[in-house]
C-alpha cells in the first residue's frame, strides 16, 4: 500500500534523526533553555527577519492552537475562523474546552476575506445586546488552509489592515506554511508572515519533524507570560532540546524549504495526471494538498494500491478525494500512481 492520505505517515527526515542521535547523549537543561534551541529561534528570526519576535516550541498544531488561543482572548471573548478551519472541524472542540467559542464564518475555500472580518466585528458593536453575546478577540487563519488554497500578499494585508482597525490580534495557523510559502501562485515570504500578523507558528510535524511546532509571537503585547501558558497547558516539554534540535536542523540551512519544494513538486505531478484524465480539482491548491473529484465507481479501483482520504461527498455520484505528498514521498511511487490514474477508466 502507497500512501498519500496525510504529510506526517513517515517518521522524520533523515538529517533530523542523525542530528537527535549525534547529540544523544549531550547533558543539556530542561524546558527549551538548551543550546540547540537557542541557535534555532536565532536562525528562525533569521529567517523572518525579526529578532523582536519571541520563540517556543510546542509539540503538536492543536496543543499549540489552544495555548496561543486562550493566551490572548479574555474569557469572554471568541475567535472568528473559516467554518472550515481546523480549529473548528478537526480539535474536538479543544478551543471551547479552554472556555472560548470559534465564531465561524461561511467558507468554500478556507479562506476568510476582510470584508467578512468587518462585517462580524460590526455586527456585534452594533447589535444594541452585544453584551450578552461572545465578543469576536481574535481571528485565526490557516496558511495554507485545510482545503489547500493559500492567501496572496494582498489578501492577507488586507486581512491585517482590518484586525488592526478593529483591535482584532491575527493568529496564522502555520502547520503547513513551508508548502504554502512555494506555491506556484505563492507571493508570501517568512519574512511577510513576520510582517503581516500578531502571531504564528511554523510547522514542524506535517513538515520532515518527528514532531513539533514552533509558536512566533511577533506583537510584544502577547510576549508576557507565554511560557506560563505553556506549562499550564500541558506543554512545555521536559526535554525541550528534543525540539530545538528539529527546528535547528531545519533551519540552519535549507532544508525546511528544500522539503517544501520537494512535496510540492510531487504533488504537481498528480494534480496535472487528474487533469490531463479530465478529472476536476474541487480546490485550487497548489500545494501540497491536491482534491481531485472522481466518479464513485473509480475509488475501489485505486483503493487496491493507495490510501488517500474521502474529503467529502460532491454529488450522488462523486467524491472529492485528497491526495496528500511530503518530505518522504518518492518520484517512484508518484510514477506509479500517475500510471494507474492514466489507465481508470
Amino acid at each position: 500500500m502507497i500512501r498519500f492520505e496525510n504529510d506526517y505517515a513517515e517518521g522524520a527526515h533523515p538529517q533530523i534523526l542523525q542530528r537527535l542521535v549525534a547529540t544523544n547523549e549531550e547533558q543539556s537543561p530542561g524546558y527549551g533553555m538548551d543550546e540547540h534551541s537557542e541557535k534555532a529561534r536565532a536562525y528562525i528570526k533569521k529567517a523572518i527577519a525579526a529578532e523582536q519576535a519571541d520563540i517556543h516550541f510546542l509539540v503538536g498544531g492543536t496543543q499549540t492552537n489552544t495555548t496561543v488561543i486562550a493566551s490572548i482572548l479574555r474569557p469572554h471573548q471568541g475567535v472568528i475562523a473559516a467554518s472550515t478551519g481546523h480549529i473548528a472541524v478537526h480539535e474536538t472542540g479543544a478551543i471551547e474546552a479552554t472556555g472560548h467559542k470559534v465564531l465561524t464564518l461561511p467558507s468554500d475555500d478556507g479562506k476568510l476575506t476582510a470584508a467578512q472580518v468587518k462585517a462580524c466585528y460590526d455586527a456585534h458593536w452594533l447589535d444594541s445586546t452585544h453584551e450578552h453575546m461572545v465578543q469576536p478577540g481574535l481571528v485565526n487563519i490557516s496558511h495554507p488552509t485545510e482545503n489547500g488554497t493559500t492567501y496572496s500578499k494582498a489578501e492577507l494585508t488586507a486581512l491585517r489592515e482590518v484586525c488592526r482597525d478593529c483591535d482584532l490580534p491575527l493568529f496564522i495557523d502555520g502547520a503547513r506554511l513551508g508548502y504554502g510559502l512555494v506555491a506556484q501562485d505563492s507571493d508570501l515570504s517568512l519574512a511577510d508572515m513576520a510582517q503581516l500578523c500578531d502571531v504564528f507558528y511554523i510547522g514542524g510535524t506535517k513538515m520532515g519533524a518527528l514532531f513539533g511546532e514552533a509558536v512566533i509571537i511577533v506583537n510584544p503585547a502577547y510576549q508576557k507570560d507565554f511560557r506560563y501558558m505553556i506549562k499550564q497547558r500541558g506543554g512545555l516539554l521536559a526535554k525541550g532540546r528534543l525540539l530545538g534540535i528539529q527546528f535547528e536542523t531545519l533551519f540552519e540551512d535549507t532544508l525546511y524549504m528544500d522539503i517544501s519544494h520537494h512535496a510540492v513538486d510531487m504533488a504537481m505531478m498528480i494534480r496535472q495526471a487528474f487533469l490531463d484524465k479530465g478529472f476536476a480539482m474541487r480546490y485550487d491548491s497548489k500545494t501540497n494538498q491536491q482534491f481531485p473529484i472522481l466518479p464513485n465507481h473509480l475509488l475501489p479501483t485505486l483503493e487496491v494500491k493507495y490510501s488517500f482520504s474521502i474529503w467529502e461527498a460532491y454529488d450522488d455520484t462523486h467524491t472529492v478525494v485528497r491526495f496528500c505528498t511530503s518530505w518522504a514521498t518518492t518520484k517512484e511511487n508518484v510514477d506509479r500512481l500517475i500510471d494507474d490514474i492514466y489507465r481508470l477508466i
